[in-house]
């Protein structure tokens, strides 16, 4: 356990495909898309769009426990898959799920599956040390709130304060657009992806770096992408070229962040300092409070460029209409949480389109 003054950003990168024929993932799986795997008490729950009211993909899931906390915690982001609401905040839901170990103890428990995982995939917890607080920006923007750790019997709220100025609606007391029951059968789902996780410390070794950039060749020669278009050396010609081509210094600062690995997928620092792609409209309202406690919210997570070229159909369909520059994602500061609700609860997120891109609303 680290010290909890210690400051740790956790790196995100797929890892390869999760296959439910060999691997049975659980809500200690981090994973890009596939079906979301619910913590035992929570009811299965299918999102809609804010704006059109198709149903929503999901994402993303991470297994994100507090420390000194007796919750089991996790997170799904959804999203919408309409050429018309992508990039869009109001077509994405974030929703945040918490259960005592002793709930899950007492669930059913599920077949076994046919063998394990592979521990890197889904160890996110044990990996890292902490779910850390970064450093402050220059940017002036997100939450403060005391250092937290993960691991994967802990978990829950309590702690700091936070707040930040973003967004333009809040829909977390509404829970809009959810249904209870099984999934829907027309939700549309990608292929999964296993995410292992490093602190980005870490990468100036070299070592875990150079066996996330040998995954990613691996799968870039199986399916015939590149990830991001970024070169996986990240010159500084590279960057320079991006600085001059947008004059923008915070889309500079973005880019120079995430050079030493490009091909990060998420950023985890739970009370930390979000990486912004570009200035926030001067006109944007402050982060909502909680709808369920009052309370204020912090940055947890953010989703990268680099995510976006691996969103595969699972049905083998075109690609996915999904488009975004980042995704910002702020939950209660406190992570409140009331016992037996049975449903998530809904957080914020806020939703940047790439600067190559120009959305019209």
């Amino acid at each position: 356990m680290a010290s909890p003054t210690q400051d740790v950003n956790l790196i995100g990168l797929c890892d390869g495909e999760l296959d439910p024929k060999k691997y049975r993932s659980s809500f200690l799986t981090n994973k890009v898309g596939g079906q979301p795997d619910w913590l035992p008490v929570i009811s299965r729950q299918s999102p809609r769009c804010g704006r059109c009211g198709a149903p929503l993909a999901h994402v993303v899931q991470v297994y994100c426990p507090l420390d000194a906390s007796p919750y089991h915690r996790s997170l799904h982001l959804f999203a919408c898959l309409g050429a018309e609401c992508s990039g869009r905040s109001e077509s994405w839901t974030v929703l945040r799920s918490q259960c005592l170990e002793t709930e899950v103890a007492a669930a059913p428990s599920p077949p076994a599956p046919p063998q394990e995982a592979p521990l890197s995939a889904t160890d996110w917890c044990d990996t890292a040390d902490d779910w850390g607080m970064e450093e402050e920006g220059d940017d002036g923007w997100g939450g403060v709130k005391k250092d937290t750790k993960a691991q994967e019997e802990a978990a829950a709220p309590e702690a700091g304060a936070g707040g930040a100025a973003l967004g333009e609606r809040d829909v977390s007391c509404s829970l809009r657009g959810l249904t209870l029951g099984e999934v829907r059968e027309d939700a549309p789902a990608f292929r999964p992806l296993f995410i292992s996780v490093v602190e980005e410390a870490d990468l100036c070794g070299g070592g875990d770096l150079e066996h996330a950039q040998e995954l990613l060749r691996e799968y870039e020669r199986r399916e015939g992408v590149v990830v991001g278009g970024v070169q996986l050396d990240s010159s500084e010609e590279k960057y320079e070229k991006s600085r001059a081509r947008h004059g923008d210094a915070v889309f500079s600062r973005f880019m120079k962040k995430i050079s030493l690995c490009p091909q990060q997928v998420l950023r985890y620092c739970h009370g930390g300092e979000p990486r912004f792609i570009s200035e926030p409209p001067a006109n944007t309202a402050p982060v909502p409070a909680c709808g369920s406690c009052g309370g204020s919210r912090t940055f947890e997570l953010q989703l990268m460029p680099a995510l976006v070229s691996l969103l595969r159909r699972r049905d083998g369909g075109a690609e996915a209409e999904l488009e975004f520059g980042t995704v910002l994602v702020y939950t209660c500061a406190s992570s409140c949480w009331t016992a037996g609700s049975g449903s998530a609860a809904e957080e914020f997120c806020f939703v940047q389109a790439d600067p190559d891109q120009q959305l019209f609303t």
